[in-house]
């Protein structure tokens, strides 16, 4: 394992990370969800739509996340565009575990929690087979990156 090192990666600046999100949303959004999303596939990773409640307002919030499989879960980073702070959607999905995510093949019911031990470190080495610079980039926010799993829910969970 190297040693991090986050000058030695280039992070767009906050504005237009947030401005190509943004852009992304409007895509999927106004193709009514037929563009936007991608599967994951060996060597790279997916598009979902997480559909979460807002811990304040309660309504629904949707954002656009990358993310691998593992079995039957799927996972991604709470990463914040490698900015300071949690990300609003992990920061809900706390206050309220269960979400729903839309895939390329349809919608799926999930339960969300943070990946601890060896599984998180199992599931930061699978996402750092995608990008060599994981460390680094990590390096570059105060705190740790969560790893997150959304776990289907059975029929039954509500």
């Amino acid at each position: 394992m190297t040693t991090a090192d986050p000058s030695r990666v280039f992070v767009p600046p906050r504005w237009f990370v947030r401005l190509a999100w943004r852009v992304h949303r409007r895509i999927y959004a106004g193709s009514g969800g037929r563009r936007g999303l991608r599967r994951a596939g060996p060597g790279r990773e997916g598009y979902l739509c997480l559909v979460s409640t807002g811990r304040r307002s309660g309504q629904q919030r949707r954002v656009l996340l990358a993310y691998l499989e593992d079995g039957p879960d799927l996972v991604t980073l709470a990463m914040n565009g490698w900015s300071e702070g949690e990300p609003a959607w992990w920061l809900n999905l706390l206050a309220n575990q269960d979400a729903v995510v839309e895939l390329v093949d349809g919608t799926r019911r999930v339960r969300a929690h943070a990946a601890t031990g060896a599984e998180r470190e199992r599931l930061w080495a699978r996402w750092r087979e995608l990008d060599e610079k994981l460390d680094d980039y990590a390096a570059r926010r105060p705190g740790g990156t969560a790893v997150v799993v959304l776990a289907p829910r059975a029929p039954s969970d509500t």
